[in-house]
C-alpha cells in the first residue's frame, strides 16, 4: 500500500485541544485545477457490475477559496474501465492520445491537472464527484501578446 502524501492525522490527548469543525464542503459544479495529494492501493472484491480487481484511490486536492478540498476518486484496474484509466493518466499528462502507457503509479502523487466537478447523491447525502479529467495535452493555450498589445 502506498500512503505517501496522505495525512492520516494523529492521536489526540484526553485533554487535547480541538479546532476543526469538520465541515464538509460541497463544491459548486465547475472546472477546477487539482493536485494529486496521495494514493492508496487496495483490492476491490467485486460487485454485480464489476469483477474483483486491483483498485487505487487517489486523493484529488482542490483549492477552493483558500480551503483544501479532498475528493477521494477510485480507479479500478480492469479492462472494462480502461477508458477511465486513460482519461486520468491523460489528465495528469502521463498518457498521449492513441499511445499505450505503462501506468507509473509512483509518479502519480504530486501530479497536477484540471477536472470537471459535479455532485452525486448516495443514501440521501450529496458528495463531490469528478465528472471528467481534461487531457493535459489538449488544454487551451493562453493567447500570446505581441509588443504593443495590452
Amino acid at each position: 500500500m502506498d500512503n505517501r502524501g496522505i495525512d492520516n492525522g494523529h492521536e489526540l490527548d484526553w485533554d487535547g485541544v480541538i479546532e476543526s469543525d469538520g465541515e464538509f464542503i460541497i463544491l459548486p459544479p465547475n472546472d477546477y485545477d487539482f493536485v494529486v495529494k496521495g494514493m492508496e492501493r487496495t483490492r476491490f472484491n467485486g460487485s454485480e457490475k464489476m469483477p474483483a480487481c486491483n483498485q487505487v484511490t487517489v486523493d484529488i486536492a482542490i483549492d477552493y477559496n483558500g480551503q483544501e478540498v479532498i475528493i477521494k476518486h477510485k480507479l479500478f484496474l480492469h479492462s472494462k474501465v480502461e477508458g477511465l484509466l486513460s482519461a486520468f493518466f491523460r489528465g495528469i499528462g502521463q498518457k498521449k492520445k492513441g499511445e499505450p502507457l505503462r501506468m507509473n503509479w509512483p509518479s502519480v502523487p504530486g501530479s497536477t491537472g484540471r477536472c470537471k466537478i459535479g455532485t452525486r447523491t448516495y443514501n440521501g447525502n450529496e458528495y463531490n464527484d469528478i465528472k471528467k479529467f481534461y487531457p493535459k495535452d489538449e488544454a487551451p493555450q493562453k493567447p500570446a501578446f505581441s509588443a504593443g498589445q495590452f
